[in-house]
């Protein structure tokens, strides 16, 4: 059984509570001894009988505590980095004149609110934008929100579409309509044609 827990530190909490609890069920049983697993300062008491359910719960225990490391986060490097909105064309000529000064692509990634596959690509694009947060800038265009003249400039006939622009123009589409984890895959190869 995997335990989802937002801090490992509550986990251990949670196992040391419960083995308190057996520890002082089994030890006014008949009596035994305290063992000290992994050196945590976790104790259980044992009674002799229990020998076997005892390496088997400690063995379990190891596993767990393997699992509780892994939720430990990566505090380093941010796993979320939120896409910039463009809300014309002075900011995205102001926006490719500084990726150009960089030598650094961008990519928009042109949504609509009323567009399913485009708010649900959004958040998946933000994490990938954490991956190459120094070498690459995420924006996205609400096409709705936007002067038309921004949307033509962009060429945009179907949504979601994320495009990646270098040197002042675009260079290369991915067009979104089929699965998510596809959608990205594409992007990502994109992103490593230009980086």
């Amino acid at each position: 059984m995997s335990v989802l827990a937002l801090n490992s530190q509550i986990l251990y909490r949670e196992r040391y509570q419960r083995d308190q609890q057996q520890q002082q069920q089994q030890s006014s049983s008949n009596g035994g001894c305290s063992v000290s697993v992994n050196g945590l300062g976790f104790t259980f008491s044992s009674s002799f009988g229990n020998d076997i359910k005892q390496r088997e719960w400690g063995r379990k225990w190891r596993r767990s505590e393997l699992k509780a490391e892994a939720f430990w986060q990566d505090v380093s490097e941010p796993n979320v980095v939120e896409m910039e909105h463009i809300a014309d064309n002075d900011q995205l000529d102001q926006i490719l004149l500084q990726a150009q000064q960089l030598s650094q692509p961008i990519i928009i990634h042109w949504m609509a609110a009323w567009c399913r596959k485009c708010i649900y690509l959004k958040p998946k694009l933000e994490k990938l934008a954490a991956e190459y947060d120094d070498r690459i800038k995420f924006y996205y265009v609400d096409v709705n929100k936007v002067p038309q003249a921004l949307v033509k400039r962009g060429n945009i006939s179907k949504m979601p579409t994320i495009q990646l622009w270098k040197d002042g123009e675009m260079k290369e589409e991915v067009i979104g309509g089929h699965k998510a984890w596809l959608v990205i895959d594409e992007v990502r190869e994109m992103i490593r044609k230009y980086v």
